[in-house]
């Protein structure tokens, strides 16, 4: 699981029919604080409702198409959680708006 910034939407009018009705998202990886890693960004499936600009959790693999439905519809990024703060030993490194 790892922590990115949704950054975008991706429409797809023509696509797998276990994906219909779905919502993707640009997720682009950030550190603990929020910001930008440097990575690229990831076409992720919404299951959680997160919008542009939120934090989120985001797993992937296998794992993602285990999030996504027990039809394992071809998924490679699942967002599963929207961040509302992130505590490390050095205290809040993120909080939510």
């Amino acid at each position: 699981m790892q922590i990115a910034r949704v950054t975008g939407n991706v429409v797809s009018s023509v696509k797998d029919e276990r994906l219909t009705a779905s919502k993707l998202l640009l997720a682009t990886p950030v550190g603990v604080d929020g910001s930008p890693l440097g990575e690229p960004a990831m076409v992720a499936f919404d299951l959680v409702g997160a919008g542009n600009g939120e934090i989120v959790l985001v797993v992937e693999g296998s794992t993602a198409s285990r999030a996504v439905s027990d039809a394992m519809p071809p998924v490679d990024a699942a967002i599963v959680g929207i961040v509302d703060t992130v505590r490390t030993e050095s205290g809040v490194t993120y909080t939510k708006d």
